[in-house]
């Protein structure tokens, strides 16, 4: 299994499809799952219940589909920051799909659907929130991808390579 993590507007979504086509696996997306479960959207269970429920459930769904999928799993941005889920990632190989301030804003267009991301000053927002999980996602990585400056293909292609490498060297 290949775990994306990163910052929204990274890429996770896209980059998971193209490279579950590649690897000929299936694909999951963890923020997909957790509506399916919740029978309702994330903004919802934001604004309704909270930001700490939610990451309950996430961390839930999360431990779900590394127990069970096999392919290519994008988790939300935030999984990271739950403990139980960064040990969980440990023996996965995990790609961080870096993207920089700008780059992710303009992205993210600054969506209404992404609840983190709404308030007074959405760019400072995403500018703390990059600064508090950067190091997270730099723990669990076992492979890192800037993303600001390639196309999602692009970024696949780098995955691969590096997936390539690695199964080299465990195969030493």
């Amino acid at each position: 299994m290949a775990v994306l993590v990163g910052p929204p507007g990274s890429g996770k979504s896209t980059v998971g499809r193209l490279l579950a086509e590649r690897l000929g696996a299936d694909f999951a997306d963890a923020d997909t799952e957790i509506e399916a479960v919740a029978r309702r959207s994330i903004l919802d269970i934001f604004t309704s219940d909270g930001e700490p429920v939610f990451r309950e459930l996430e961390e839930r769904v999360i431990a779900a589909g590394l127990d069970s999928h096999r392919g290519v799993f994008a988790l939300g941005g935030g999984a990271v920051l739950s403990a139980a889920t960064r040990a969980l990632l440990a023996p996965h190989t995990v790609a961080f799909l870096n993207v920089g301030m700008a780059v992710g804003v303009q992205r993210t267009g600054l969506s209404a659907a992404r609840p983190l991301l709404a308030g007074v000053n959405p760019r400072a927002t995403f500018k703390a929130l990059l600064d508090a999980r950067l190091p997270l996602y730099r723990e669990v990585a076992t492979i890192e991808v800037a993303t600001d400056d390639r196309r999602p293909a692009e970024v696949v292609e780098v995955i691969m390579a590096e997936l390539k490498l690695t199964q080299e060297e465990a195969n030493r």
